[in-house]
């Protein structure tokens, strides 16, 4: 039986902890699905809205959390493909299935996206209404925190890699940022054949986790200048990809500077400042590319829970901890402070403890 009433946790004022409440559950409509929320991971994205106040929001107060999965609770009238009690993860986005960006499956750049946790009330919380077309079914095997992280923190940098910078095998990859997309992006870059992986970061567990995730060498930011150690580790050369997870200008220069004759730098992370080109006779004169990359596609999605499904993708470390509802301000403190450098924290909506 659904209760009529669920609790969610609500940001009211950015940089003030969420407050846990009471809410009316909501109720699907037509070609909607009410899901029960059995894991929903805390991103970065999550911390800036939070307790960073760095990025804006429609309007407050609203529900956080985009990473989540779950089971179908009741269906609305016209929904054909999904029956209660089936496992599924929610694509990120309310997007409308009929401009011409959802046509050719390109759904981050929907027209008319409304994005959970962003824009809309998100997965913090016991239920969460999606469109049916929003869904992916979990394949038996795949436990549901699992399901809740791909969503963004894995699909999002296998988006990048593959659709995005287009890696091909024996390619030499920089990694910029090893948290929990960077960290995701080293073991799958590893997975596509990458043949040479470099990770950056100025957190010393971080990098020790991104060696375990496959990378062949780390960069301490911290100790020295990334470039330049990126050069010399490439004897000159640069690498033939370069991904940016963190959002910052300086970042950003580095990874376009490290690039060698027809690299591409992929940007992931988001900010609130503008980086700078390089000088152009370099930059044109190598044929570089500066590339965005935003979120993920649902063949994305669905090409991962595939790999972690037939066992060619392990994530069985990618869950740092998990917490109830009532822990959320504590999982964004930890993210923060990156105390135990976490991959995910992700959240539990049914646990009472």
């Amino acid at each position: 039986m659904i209760n009529r009433i669920m609790r969610a946790a609500r940001l009211h004022t950015p940089r003030q902890p969420l407050r846990i409440e009471e809410v009316p559950t909501p109720e699907p409509g037509a070609g909607e699905v009410l899901v029960q929320i059995d894991a929903a991971g805390i991103c970065g994205t999550d911390l800036h809205f939070a307790l960073e106040g760095a990025l804006p929001v429609a309007a407050l107060p609203l529900t956080l959390g985009h990473e989540a999965a779950g089971r179908v609770a009741a269906v609305g009238p016209g929904v054909r493909g999904l029956s209660e009690g089936k496992r599924v993860c929610c694509y990120p986005q309310w997007s409308c299935g009929r401009c011409r960006y959802c046509a050719a499956g390109r759904e981050p750049l929907c027209l008319q996206a409304k994005t959970f946790g962003m824009t809309i009330d998100g997965a913090f919380a016991e239920y969460l209404v999606c469109p049916e077309r929003a869904l992916i079914t979990l394949p038996d095997g795949v436990p549901f925190e699992i399901g809740a992280i791909v969503t963004d923190a894995v699909a999002s940098p296998f988006h990048a890699l593959r659709t995005r910078g287009d890696l091909r095998a024996g390619e030499t990859v920089a990694v910029f940022g090893c948290g929990g997309l960077g960290y995701h992006a080293v073991k799958l870059a590893r997975l596509m054949g990458a043949s040479r992986i470099i990770a950056v970061d100025v957190s010393e567990g971080a990098l020790k986790q991104a060696r375990q995730a496959g990378a062949d060498q780390v960069v301490s930011a911290a100790q020295e200048d990334a470039g330049k150690a990126i050069r010399a580790l490439t004897d000159g050369v640069g690498v033939d990809l370069a991904l940016e997870f963190v959002g910052r200008p300086e970042t950003v220069r580095q990874t376009v500077k490290v690039l060698g004759r027809g690299g591409r730098a992929v940007v992931v992370g988001v900010g609130p400042g503008q980086p700078e080109l390089p000088p152009l006779v370099s930059f044109v004169g190598k044929e570089n590319a500066l590339i965005a990359s935003f979120g993920m596609d649902r063949r994305d999605m669905e090409d991962v829970l595939e790999l972690i499904a037939s066992g060619r993708l392990d994530l069985s470390d990618s869950v740092t901890a998990r917490l109830p509802l009532s822990g959320i301000n504590e999982g964004l403190r930890r993210l923060r402070q990156k105390e135990g450098d976490p991959i995910r924290i992700v959240i539990e909506p049914g646990r009472e403890i």
